[in-house]
C-alpha cells in the first residue's frame, strides 16, 4: 500500500505536490470513482486513472548518457534524426524522459528517468542545479572576459553569473575554458561566447548536479548507483 499521490508520481505524470492538486481537483479516479481525499492509500490491485488513462506505478529508473554530437534531446523526432532515446534503446522496459536538454551540437552528460518528482527538482530554478562544461574556442580569450563572466554577463534576457570560470589544460590553454553555472537560460553558454565575439568549436557537459562523467564514453549509458540517486534526492531548494 502506498499513498495515492506517490502512486501518481511513480507513474511519471508529475510530482507528489502536483498529484495532490490533481486529486483535490477531482481529476483522479480510483476504481472508477473520483477520489478527492488526500492521504489515501492504494495497492497494485487498484485501478487509478487520470484523464481516462490508466496509470501504472512503474519502477523508477535512472540512466546517465554521454550524448554525442548531432543527437536530438527529444523523445521522438519527425525528421527521423538520431535521438537520446536511440542511445538507451533496450536498457529497461520503463519509458524514460530526458531531464532538461542539451543542444544538438552539445555533447556530454544527460540524465534520463521516469521519476517525475526528481525531474521537477532538477529542473526548477529554485534548486539552482549546477552544471560544468568544457568550452573549446577557435582562438584565445582574455582573462578579463573570465572575470566578467564571474561578475555577470548581461545578455538580451538578463544577467548571467557564472559560479566558476577557469582555463583548461593546466590553465595554460587560453582557447579552452572549464565553467560551472546554475543558470537554466536557453543556450546561455553559446550566447555568452557570442557576446565576447568568439567562435565556439565544441561544448561538452562533464558534470550535472554533482554527477560526473568519469569513464563513461561518448554515445554510451549507465545506470546511476544507489548512492548517486540518494544524493540527487537530498538536494534542497536554495529558498528552503
Amino acid at each position: 500500500m502506498i499513498r495515492l499521490n506517490k502512486y501518481i508520481s511513480n507513474s511519471g505524470v508529475c510530482s507528489r505536490r502536483e498529484a495532490d492538486l490533481l486529486i483535490s481537483d477531482g481529476k483522479i479516479k480510483v476504481n472508477n470513482k473520483v477520489e478527492t481525499a488526500l492521504g489515501i492509500k492504494v495497492d497494485v490491485n487498484d485501478v487509478v486513472t487520470y484523464n481516462g488513462k490508466i496509470l501504472k506505478a512503474e519502477k523508477h529508473q535512472y540512466i546517465l548518457i554521454n550524448k554525442p554530437k548531432n543527437c536530438i534531446t527529444t523523445v521522438k523526432d519527425t525528421h527521423d534524426r538520431k535521438t537520446v532515446m536511440d542511445i538507451i534503446e533496450g536498457a529497461c522496459s520503463e519509458r524514460l524522459y530526458p531531464v532538461g536538454r542539451l543542444d544538438r551540437d552539445t555533447t556530454g552528460l544527460l540524465l534520463m528517468t521516469n521519476d517525475g518528482e526528481l525531474t521537477k527538482r532538477l529542473t526548477h530554478p529554485s534548486f539552482g542545479i549546477k552544471k560544468k562544461y568544457v568550452i573549446q574556442l577557435a582562438s584565445s580569450i582574455h582573462p578579463d572576459c573570465l572575470k566578467e563572466m564571474m561578475n555577470g554577463v548581461v545578455l538580451e534576457d538578463g544577467k548571467v553569473v557564472y559560479d566558476d570560470v577557469k582555463y583548461g589544460r593546466q590553465q595554460t590553454d587560453r582557447t579552452q575554458l572549464i565553467v560551472t553555472l546554475h543558470s537554466g537560460k536557453n543556450r546561455v553558454i553559446r550566447r555568452t561566447i557570442e557576446y565576447f565575439n568568439k567562435e565556439l568549436l565544441h561544448l561538452d557537459r562533464i558534470e550535472f548536479a554533482g554527477i560526473q562523467k568519469d569513464d563513461l564514453v561518448r554515445n554510451k549509458w549507465r545506470f546511476l548507483s544507489l548512492k548517486e540517486v540518494g544524493y540527487l534526492k537530498m538536494i534542497k531548494s536554495r529558498k528552503s
